[in-house]
């Protein structure tokens, strides 16, 4: 993300689903960009337990515990709720109430045809059983994004189709009551695809495939980590080329090692060779031991105090709820159902 490009007057809204605590793949993605963001513009940081619950009817609990979960995870990586404003999605209510009006706006057949959609309903295994709320999610979405005026999205590249789709439902209220209220929002994709592999080498990390790292990891957790990351299946011996393309480890070093000429220099001899895993995997690990210490430290620390983590909650939804009461009224005086 190029934060030069980000102006004062800009407006974030990015957020987390409530269905585990965070991990290493959403440092990456989103939390270490949202701390430098919450210095150089106005953000909003949504705890999405109304859209986790699209598909998770029946685990209430989950959903609810770890909306405490991510608001630690939040202030352990350095997010000041006193900079930006982090609230629980389910307790303002306009969001639902501007969805509703967003769905007249799109078909079923729209619905159907976002990329995102009809990734995630295959990753599922829904077929013809979708949960209306999970298919009707991207109208859900965009009463999150327009009702704080967000200008900008961070998001992976997977998720740039529910911000197109954000961008067609504003484009069409706006023709629908002859004025331009409603802004159009920008999807800005971080660094690294804003996706970090699983230490199994698969595509994504997920705490679903068991292949990712929490930032509350504790020194054990991502000494074993680290030790099960996949290399290069053909690399046997010390002497033998590496393959650093897919080769988990150097995903991240790219990551996480700030001497990008020193990891440069160990990409040319593992790929020539003489180089072995066990020097590469130390490396990461002094690198991760460095960064998810703190994390934890912190994370500890507040949450020897869930009162005060759910009184900051309180307080940055209410603020949130003033904001998006101001969209929502102006919405429905442009629908002419200000009756009184």
């Amino acid at each position: 993300m190029n934060l030069d490009s980000i102006s004062p007057n800009d407006v974030i809204l990015t957020g987390d689903r409530t269905t585990g605590p965070l991990h290493l793949g959403h440092y990456v993605g989103s939390l270490r960009n949202r701390v430098l963001l919450q210095e150089r513009c106005t953000q909003f940081l949504l705890l999405a337990d109304a859209q986790a619950l699209t598909d998770n009817m029946g685990n209430y609990l989950k959903v609810r515990d770890n909306v405490l979960q991510v608001a630690l995870d939040y202030l352990a990586v350095g997010i000041d709720p006193s900079k930006s404003t982090i609230f629980i999605q389910s307790l303002v209510p306009e969001l639902s109430e501007l969805a509703s009006y967003y769905l007249n706006l799109v078909t079923v057949a729209r619905l159907e045809r976002n990329p995102t959609i009809k990734d995630e309903i295959k990753q599922r295994g829904f077929e013809r059983d979708i949960p209306a709320g999970f298919l009707t999610y991207p109208a859900a979405q965009a009463a999150d994004i327009t009702a704080f005026k967000a200008t900008m999205v961070p998001v992976g590249a997977d998720q740039v189709p529910m911000i197109e789709q954000t961008n067609e439902i504003v484009r069409r209220f706006n023709a629908s009551v002859g004025q331009e209220l409603l802004v159009e929002t920008r999807a800005v994709v971080p660094e690294h695809g804003a996706r970090l592999p699983g230490i199994d080498g698969k595509a994504k990390m997920s705490k679903s495939l068991g292949n990712a790292l929490a930032l509350s990891a504790s020194p054990d957790e991502i000494r074993q980590a680290v030790k099960m990351m996949y290399t290069d299946p053909n690399h046997l011996r010390v002497e033998d080329p590496g393959q650093v393309k897919g080769n988990v480890v150097f995903s991240y070093l790219d990551a996480f090692d700030d001497d990008v000429a020193a990891v440069a220099e160990l990409k040319k001899h593992y790929r020539h060779g003489g180089l072995g895993d066990s020097v590469l995997k130390s490396r990461l690990e002094d690198k991760l031991q460095a960064l998810l210490e703190p994390i934890r430290r912190r994370r500890e620390e507040y949450a020897r105090d869930p009162a005060a983590v759910l009184a900051m909650l309180k307080e940055g939804t209410a603020k949130a709820r003033q904001v998006a009461a101001v969209t929502l009224s102006e919405v429905k005086a442009a629908m002419g159902l200000n009756y009184y």
